[in-house]
């Protein structure tokens, strides 16, 4: 582990990882599309093989019908300086809807976002 972002606040986001600001307004910082890009940020700033970015909701308020609280998305990619196979893999994302108070979720996002990343290493043998 070299290298992590606190990316709270949407501006954050754009400033640090760079998602932009269109994105986020027409998807949301909880969505598939803003995780992706937010991996791709922490790829692109710390120079990593492979990366993570969590972006949810975990209360107690801020839900919404659409998005209610446990609502996590999660994304995890690889860098192009992979070999050529693993360099073809895209990023991907899941969204999941964790329960609990605002710990148990955010416990249950950092659990799921190591599963992925061991389940990557392990699938590709890093």
């Amino acid at each position: 582990f070299d290298v992590g972002f606190i990316t709270y606040s949407n501006r954050a986001k754009q400033r640090q990882l760079g998602v932009g600001e269109a994105l986020l307004q027409a998807r949301g910082a909880v969505s598939s599309e803003v995780v992706l890009a937010m991996v791709a940020g922490v790829l692109a700033q710390s120079g990593a093989e492979l990366g993570v970015a969590i972006s949810g909701i975990a209360g107690p308020g801020g839900g919404t019908a659409e998005k209610p609280v446990g609502t996590v998305w999660i994304a995890w990619g690889l860098s192009q300086g992979l070999s050529q196979e693993l360099s073809q893999e895209k990023p991907w994302s899941c969204c999941y809807h964790f329960a609990g108070d605002r710990q148990q979720v955010r416990e249950q996002a950092i659990s799921q976002a190591f599963k992925g990343l061991l389940e990557l290493l392990e699938s590709k043998a890093l």
